[in-house]
């Protein structure tokens, strides 16, 4: 069994309207509560960064499932939507939706769109950032799949 180690690095300047820096392995950035929800929207946030990070596992994930099965799709693209209910000013995060554009470089064939199509829910399953939102945040994949390069 392997452990790894990530370390955070934290600094705010302020009250609730200020901003600060985190730095984390090569992750530098300012942060502060976004203007939608009432904030100065200076840097990131940790809506965001919870996306980011859902997002970017769920891709990696997907891409070595795909190796793993021998399937070669074009590059893989992703566009992701995050879900943030208020409430008598309690901010409950929702809902991740992955979207991956899935394009095939091979024949058009119904077995094999089927079999990614699992793979991209199996993957999303499999993440372990899903894993740890689980039974906290819905998080849901809807493949987009396309035949030939465009």
């Amino acid at each position: 069994m392997a452990i790894h180690h990530f370390h955070l690095k934290a600094g705010w300047e302020g009250g609730r309207n200020s901003e600060g820096r985190i730095s984390c392995g090569k992750l530098e950035s300012k942060v502060s509560i976004p203007k939608s929800m009432g904030g100065p929207g200076a840097g990131t946030n940790p809506d965001e960064m919870l996306l980011g990070a859902a997002a970017t596992c769920f891709l990696i994930t997907l891409a070595a499932m795909l190796e793993r099965s021998n399937v070669t799709v074009a590059p893989l693209t992703l566009e992701s939507e995050a879900l943030v209910d208020v409430t008598d000013n309690v901010f409950t995060y929702k809902e991740i939706t992955h979207r991956p554009t899935i394009v095939f470089t091979a024949v058009e064939s119904p077995e094999l769109e089927k079999k990614v199509e699992r793979l991209a829910h199996k993957a999303e399953a499999s993440c372990m950032i899903t894993r740890a939102l689980k039974g906290n945040v819905e998080v849901k994949a809807e493949p987009i799949i396309k035949w030939g390069i465009e």
